[in-house]
C-alpha cells in the first residue's frame, strides 16, 4: 500500500467525509472504530473526529475501552504483566455488546452506558447513561477492537510499526508488547481496516487513503 503525508486535521475531515457517505445501520446510528495501542493515540483522532462530526451537526459520544475494564481480581489472576491475559482477558467485550452496541441497534434505546469500570479505584463507575439520538455517531477507541466481531460501520487502525511501538509505549508497559504481535498474527488490522494510518511520527501522520 502506498501512505501519503497527511495533518491530523485534513485526515479528520477525510474519515468524517467517508463516514457522512456510509449507510447508518437501519438508518439509525453509526458506528465508527478507532483502533491502535494506547502508544498510537487514539483517544486524540477520536476527540479530532466527534468535533469534526459536531460541525457537520451530527451528536456524538465518544467512549474509550478503558472505562471497559474488567476487575483487577481478573485482569491480574495469571499476574500483573501477563500479555496473554491482556489480549484476551482485560476488556470486558461482553459489556460492550450490552451496554453500547446492544442499545445501538436499529431497535435500540439509544441510551449508552459511556463507561462501567474505574481501574483506579478498581470500582463500577456508577455513571449515567448517555443517549445518542438517531442520526448519532459513536466513536470508540482502544485496542484490540477489529477482532470481535463488534458491529462497526467504519473502521480506522493506528499503526505503528514495531520499533516505534517499543520506543512510544512507556518503559513499564512494555510487557503488553507480544499481546500487539499476536493482534497482528491474529486479526491483522491493517488489512481489515476501512481506513489505515501510520502513526510512527505523531507529528506526521501518513495514510493509505479510503477503501
Amino acid at each position: 500500500m502506498r501512505f501519503e503525508a497527511i495533518t491530523w486535521e485534513r485526515l479528520a475531515e477525510a474519515i468524517v467525509d467517508k463516514a457522512m457517505g456510509v449507510t447508518e445501520h437501519g438508518g439509525s446510528r453509526l458506528r465508527i472504530a478507532i483502533d491502535g495501542a494506547p502508544a498510537a493515540g487514539t483517544g486524540e483522532l477520536a476527540a479530532r473526529l466527534g468535533e469534526a462530526l459536531r460541525v457537520r451537526g451530527r451528536s456524538v459520544l465518544v467512549v474509550g475501552t478503558e472505562g471497559f475494564l474488567r476487575p483487577a481480581s481478573l485482569r491480574f489472576e495469571y499476574g500483573r504483566e501477563d500479555p496473554e491475559t491482556y489480549y484476551s482477558g482485560w476488556y470486558d467485550t461482553g459489556a460492550l455488546w450490552r451496554e453500547v452496541f446492544g442499545p445501538l441497534e436499529a431497535d435500540g434505546s439509544g441510551r449508552v452506558l459511556p463507561d462501567l469500570w474505574d481501574p483506579v479505584t478498581d470500582r463500577a463507575t456508577r455513571s449515567a447513561h448517555t443517549e445518542l439520538p438517531p442520526g448519532g455517531v459513536l466513536l470508540l477507541h482502544g485496542p484490540f477492537l477489529l477482532g470481535h466481531w463488534f458491529p462497526f460501520d467504519l473502521s480506522v487502525h493506528l499503526r505503528l510499526s514495531p520499533a516505534a511501538l517499543r520506543r512510544r509505549t512507556r518503559e513499564s508497559e512494555r510487557w503488553t508488547l507480544p499481546a500487539f504481535e499476536r493482534y497482528e498474527d491474529e486479526v491483522g488490522p491493517a488489512d481489515v481496516a476501512d481506513v489505515l494510518v501510520r502513526a510512527d511520527d505523531p507529528r506526521h501522520p501518513a495514510w493509505g487513503g479510503l477503501r
